[in-house]
């Protein structure tokens, strides 16, 4: 019965719009209350344990480097470069948008920040070009997706964190998941912009601009193959590699663009800091919840009903994908991996799908929920460059997110996509 009203009161508090963090640790209050006011003692140290964690140094590390990236001016080189890189098949802004986020999501680890940052370039240089507004709106944020699936990617290392996986195999099991919803999309916004007549006429190019572009371009791209190289490779851990890519922003935002000033550091380490407190409280009241969890062992009781049904593994984790992509719509990813990791884990070993798979699977899934109202993280970011109200944007961007939907499929169904370049590299 504690339980219960454990659950109930979870709910009760998020639909009333109470924040994620503060609902889980309220509901836990009220769980041991009822059920074991003694352990009410032990909740700061529960906090605590959940944030001591070696894998979360690499968190706020990540985030200032996206930060550092994005006010160092990135943004316009890497939108040149994927100009360039698309001009031989006679591509557009559309197709840009794509291989930008591809690339931007390598180097910030987040959706949000890819849509922020990109859109608010993008988007109104699309529409000036003739793109209607809901296709720019909408190709921005669906791309954005694979901010957080190729790696360096911060839910990955909450994913890390909560399962015990390696950082490094993590970041290999998301690359062709990531690629593969990359290059779909741009499959659709290639066979669309030619059916709208977007794609501009064939320019010839200097080789001046060709190589000055390039030069920036592939500055900015090293980043990622670095960190998860060194990573992978073993060379450095997940934080050693996210410190090499604080500095490695710190250079050429300095002493290469030469866009970044003294001045805007304050500004920089504030919003990181808030960034990152924001999701370690989460993670820290989150713990309360999953012991709680543990202690009525839930993941057990989940794992042998799933079991009993005795129905064909197919469909268990058909269900498990609805299951993902359903709490991912009224969640953000950081909850979503915290209440569903440590009940699904068990279940998903008893199938034999590997934690490197899941989360390939979790991450893919997750990612959709950025995309999906009313939650939608990057929806909220684009309107705010659009005005568009979430639900045009997600009607724009179906048919993009359908790709992201048909690859979490795949990387259920196929293990080989998540974990093939593990098996290699590791």
């Amino acid at each position: 019965m504690s339980l219960f009203i454990m659950m109930l009161s979870l709910f009760a508090l998020i639909l009333i719009s109470v924040p994620i963090a503060y609902s889980l640790g309220a509901s836990g209050l009220i769980y041991l209350l009822i059920e074991k006011p003694a352990f009410i003692a032990t909740l700061p140290q529960r906090v605590w344990s959940g944030t001591n964690s070696f894998v979360l140094i690499a968190l706020p590390l990540f985030i200032l480097a996206g930060e550092l990236m994005n006010r160092g001016g990135l943004t316009k080189r890497l939108i040149n470069f994927s100009l360039l890189t698309v001009k031989p098949i006679r591509g557009g802004l559309g197709e840009v948008n794509v291989v930008a986020s591809m690339i931007f999501g390598g180097i910030s680890g987040s959706s949000v920040a890819d849509t922020s940052a990109l859109g608010s370039v993008l988007i109104p240089t699309m529409i000036k070009k003739g793109y209607s507004k809901g296709f720019a709106t909408g190709i921005t944020v669906a791309s954005s997706t694979m901010g957080m699936i190729i790696p360096p990617s911060v839910p990955m290392l909450m994913y890390a964190m909560i399962s015990g996986a390696s950082v490094g195999s993590l970041f290999l099991a998301g690359l062709i998941p990531g690629v593969l919803i990359g290059v779909s999309q741009l499959v659709i916004v290639y066979v669309y912009s030619a059916k709208k007549g977007y794609h501009p006429p064939r320019e010839k190019v200097s080789m001046k601009e060709i190589t000055t572009t390039t030069r920036d371009g592939l500055l900015a791209v090293v980043m990622p193959l670095v960190i998860v190289l060194s990573v992978s490779t073993g060379v450095a851990t997940a934080s050693e590699s996210a410190g090499i890519a604080v500095l490695y922003s710190l250079i050429l935002g300095f002493f290469v663009y030469k866009e970044l000033t003294v001045k805007e550091l304050p500004g920089i380490l504030k919003k990181t800091v808030m960034m990152s407190a924001s999701i370690m409280i989460i993670v820290g009241f989150s713990m309360i919840f999953t012991w709680i969890l543990a202690v009525e062992q839930i993941p057990v009781m989940v794992a042998n009903f799933l079991m009993s049904l005795e129905v064909h593994p197919f469909w268990i984790l058909l269900f498990i994908d609805i299951l993902i992509l359903f709490v991912g719509t009224f969640m953000d990813v950081t909850p979503t991996l915290l209440l569903l990791c440590p009940i699904l884990i068990p279940v998903m070993q008893y199938f034999g799908i590997s934690e490197l798979q899941f989360g390939a699977i979790m991450i893919t899934g997750c990612a959709v929920g950025l995309v999906t109202p009313p939650v939608g993280m990057c929806l909220n970011a684009a309107t705010k460059i659009c005005g568009l109200p979430i639900t045009k944007i997600f009607k724009s961007a179906m048919p993009f997110i359908i790709c992201n939907i048909i690859v979490l499929v795949l990387v259920t169904f196929v293990p080989e996509i998540s974990t093939w370049l593990p098996s290699v590299f590791m």
